[in-house]
């Protein structure tokens, strides 16, 4: 597992990464969300050894990354994938790194074929790939030792909607195989999709964490009903708080309390569902302060 202990990073007086802790566990897949400059890249920087850390530990399987013998059989890593070298091939890339970890060259075959790069793609140097294909690779590279752990920073950046499924798929298998995957992501529906566990993180300090079930359990419950009054009054007098919703009510409550509620009554309920919004609406909220962009009502398009 991947255990952040009380890290913090600072560049001069700026405190990129503010005191943090969690854990990363196996057979689950942990989105780690959060704006542009909130401390994601840093953190991940700072597992692999790239950044050191100010104050406090990362560890992965008990272990500083530096300590781990050949990382890369241990330990997949992906936190650009434009850093790659763009005068060799995508095989070339591969091959370099099956070497050095002292793997045979058949496992690139195997890693070209599971990303679907083409005999002809992986002979094109890299400057010639686009984004897409230059995730492709970078995920295959990371995947080259078959390692236990992930750490992948915006691994969806430049996918297509099929690639996306398809990392989708790569991922959970990997988790449900038992590995641990650590992934940031601005996509944050597909987060909610892929994440047994989400972590968000906000100018450098965690504003919330927990599943999405559960981070998503207090974003409330849409209802409509023909006796829309009576409903709204029988939910507050059973200490459900309430309030007007395009044309129906939001209730903090889960949907299975407001039917019992509209059944006592005799109230037909029309509509019963979780708000709109889910993960998205909850991330703006939880990291306002930090959010680059002021969107201000009723702003000319």
């Amino acid at each position: 597992m991947i255990t952040v202990d009380r890290l913090t990073r600072n560049y001069g007086g700026f405190r990129a990464v503010d005191d943090i802790s969690f854990v990363a566990r196996p057979g689950r897949v942990t989105g780690f969300l959060g704006p542009n400059g909130a401390g994601k890249t840093t953190t991940m920087r700072v597992m692999v050894g790239l950044t050191p850390a100010t104050h406090g530990t990362v560890t992965i399987g008990g272990h500083h990354y530096k300590d781990i013998p050949n990382p890369g059989v241990h330990v997949g890593v992906l936190l650009d994938a434009s850093a790659q070298h763009a005068g060799r091939t995508g095989r070339e890339v591969l091959t370099i790194g099956a070497r050095t970890m002292g793997l045979p060259d058949s496992r690139v075959e195997e890693m070209l074929h599971l990303v679907s790069l083409t005999e002809q793609e992986a002979g094109r140097r890299v400057r010639n790939y686009s984004l897409g294909m230059r995730q492709r690779l970078g995920i295959a590279h990371a995947l080259l030792g078959d390692p236990q752990v992930l750490i992948l920073d915006e691994p969806a950046n430049g996918l297509d909607p099929a690639g996306i499924r398809w990392m989708r798929g790569l991922l959970k298998g990997y988790a449900e195989r038992g590995g641990t995957v650590l992934l940031s992501s601005h996509l944050l529906n597909e987060v909610q999709l892929i994440a047994d566990d989400i972590i968000m993180i906000g100018r450098g300090k965690i504003v919330a964490e927990g599943t999405p079930e559960s981070l998503l359990a207090d974003s409330g419950t849409f209802v409509r009903a023909v006796e829309l009054d009576q409903l709204a009054t029988a939910l507050e007098q059973s200490g459900i708080a309430v309030a007007p919703h395009a044309n129906g009510l939001r209730a903090e409550a889960e949907a299975l309390q407001i039917g019992k509620v509209a059944a006592a009554q005799q109230i037909t309920l029309i509509e019963l569902r979780p708000t709109e919004g889910g993960l998205e609406d909850l991330f703006l909220e939880l990291t306002a302060d930090a959010q680059r962009d002021d969107l201000t009502e009723g702003a000319a398009e």
